[in-house]
C-alpha cells in the first residue's frame, strides 16, 4: 500500500534535491534503522522548517552560528509517495527515467 505524504527537502551541489528528514524506527527484529520522514500533513512539514529554523536563530543568538547561516533556508516541502518497498518518489514532479527513488 503506497503512503502519501510530505518530505522536507534540500537542494545540493552533487546530488541534486535530497530529502532532509529522518527518523530512527524499530524493525520487528529489534533492531534500529534510519528511514526518510513523511509527514502527514504540508503543515506539519512546514512547522518541521520553522522550528529548526528558531533553533539556528537561538544558535546565533547564544554566539555560536553565524547571520547568514543562521537565516538563510534552504529546505522546502514536496508532496511524495512512499511505495509498499520503501522507496520515496516525488508525487506529481518529473524525475529523470533512471531516477529510482529514495
Amino acid at each position: 500500500m503506497n503512503q502519501r505524504g510530505y518530505c522536507i527537502f534540500i537542494d545540493t551541489l552533487c546530488q541534486g534535491s535530497v530529502p532532509l528528514v529522518t527518523e530512527v524506527v524499530s524493525t520487528p527484529q529489534g533492531n534500529e534503522s534510519e528511514r526518510i520522514c513523511v509527514f502527514t500533513s504540508e503543515l506539519e512539514a512546514q512547522r518541521e522548517i520553522v522550528d529548526a529554523m528558531m533553533t539556528r536563530l537561538q544558535e546565533f543568538l547564544d554566539g555560536q552560528r553565524d547571520f547568514e547561516d543562521a537565516v538563510s533556508v534552504g529546505e522546502y516541502v514536496l508532496e511524495v509517495v512512499r511505495r509498499a518497498d520503501g522507496k520515496i518518489f516525488p508525487k506529481s514532479h518529473a524525475m529523470p527515467p533512471s531516477f529510482a527513488g529514495w
